[in-house]
């Protein structure tokens, strides 16, 4: 639908966030980090996996998990799935996420712990950056 001329165009002007019609969201192996693991906490073993902090973090340990990468931008950004978006509560629940998952609050954790922050932060900034713009947004919605 976008792609060739239009594609380039659109992700030449930034407008054409990533996990958009087919691109995956992340360059990551979302095989190791595919949403958080059903058995439990990655670092402590904690059955039932992360419920605080909108599921990034173990209940037990407060260790950050892997991100799910599979999880709606719009249910990400507590936004209602719908072209019209309060931009303001958008860019609020952003800074919130990213008080919350930013790399670097997590310089002084374990590797894993820095990588899903990585990953986290930059799922949060593509969701922002698509719900942010009209154009993006639409696409978005379309592609769901």
């Amino acid at each position: 639908m976008w792609g060739g001329r239009a594609g380039a165009l659109l992700r030449v002007w930034g407008l054409w966030p990533a996990g958009v019609l087919g691109r995956r969201p992340l360059s990551c192996n979302a095989a190791s980090l595919a949403g958080s693991n059903p058995s439990g906490c990655w670092n402590c073993g904690s059955p039932g996996g992360p419920v605080r902090g909108d599921g990034f973090f173990c209940p037990q340990c407060r260790a950050l998990q892997p991100p799910d990468l599979t999880r709606d931008y719009f249910s990400l950004m507590d936004c209602n799935r719908s072209f019209r978006v309060d931009t303001a509560k958008l860019q609020q629940r952003y800074q919130q996420l990213q008080r919350l998952v930013h790399p670097d609050f997590f310089s002084q954790r374990s590797q894993t712990e820095k990588d899903f922050s990585e990953k986290h932060s930059t799922l949060v900034n593509d969701a922002y950056k698509t719900l942010l713009a009209p154009l993006s947004r639409g696409l978005y919605l379309v592609s769901q």
